[in-house]
């Protein structure tokens, strides 16, 4: 299930960030790939100890808090701290690849599983030619590229790429969640169930079909969840 978000960011968050990034330390995306992803991996990332990278990370994970549809889509359970890299020059790409399915967490407190990749985009698409998101996903593959200030989420079983960029850079912050519903069918159900009774509420109001439903879907979750 690829899903876009708009406006995760408000438009004063997104200035505040590029500014940021533009003044931060940068290092070799290799950092954190995999043996796999490793052979193609040629993009920068910002490093660990850089300066801004904690209120970089508040930002993020603040502005996805607030965000309803992010938590329908994703169920989150954990968050690994979101990353941020940056493509352009010599350093522009990122070939075919999938996610490791585990992640050690920064701090050393263990493992995160990889269940559901997400990319929030800070560039504006029209500040860098390339630079699309291709995911193979359910449905064939797909090409992204949208507006600074959206994400894009996907499974992280999925193969995916990001193509050359030719012109400009592009910025975008990167993460990985494990999901309260590990089944990627089950969390896409979930979600197709929630957007219908969203439509169904707005239509009709909580008639009682519609509270039954929203039982229904609250059950499904209680028997598909691991907390």
């Amino acid at each position: 299930m690829l899903i876009t978000i708009d406006d995760v960011l408000t438009a004063e968050e997104l200035v505040a960030m590029q500014d940021m990034l533009a003044r931060s330390r940068w290092a070799h995306g290799g950092i954190t790939a995999g043996t796999q992803s490793a052979q193609v991996k040629n993009n920068q990332q910002l490093v660990e100890d850089a300066e801004h990278l904690p209120i970089l990370r508040r930002t993020v994970l603040a502005a996805l808090n607030r965000n309803a549809l992010f938590f329908t889509a994703v169920l989150p359970r954990r968050i690994f701290p979101p990353l941020f890299n940056r493509y352009g020059g010599e350093t522009n790409s990122f070939g075919n690849h999938v996610d490791n399915a585990m992640r050690p967490l920064p701090d050393g407190s263990g493992y995160l599983r990889t269940d559901v990749s997400a990319t929030l985009f800070l560039a504006e698409p029209d500040a860098y030619d390339g630079g699309e998101l291709v995911i193979e996903d359910t449905y064939g593959t797909q090409a992204v590229k949208p507006r600074a200030g959206s994400m894009v989420i996907y499974p992280s079983t999925s193969v995916h790429q990001v193509t050359p960029v030719t012109r400009g850079q592009r910025l975008a912050c990167f993460m990985w969640m494990q999901s309260m519903v590990r089944d990627s069918g089950q969390r896409r159900l979930l979600y197709e169930m929630d957007m219908a009774l969203l439509q169904l509420r707005q239509q009709h109001g909580d008639t009682d079909p519609v509270i039954r439903l929203t039982g229904t879907y609250h059950n499904l979750l209680r028997s598909w969840a691991e907390i």
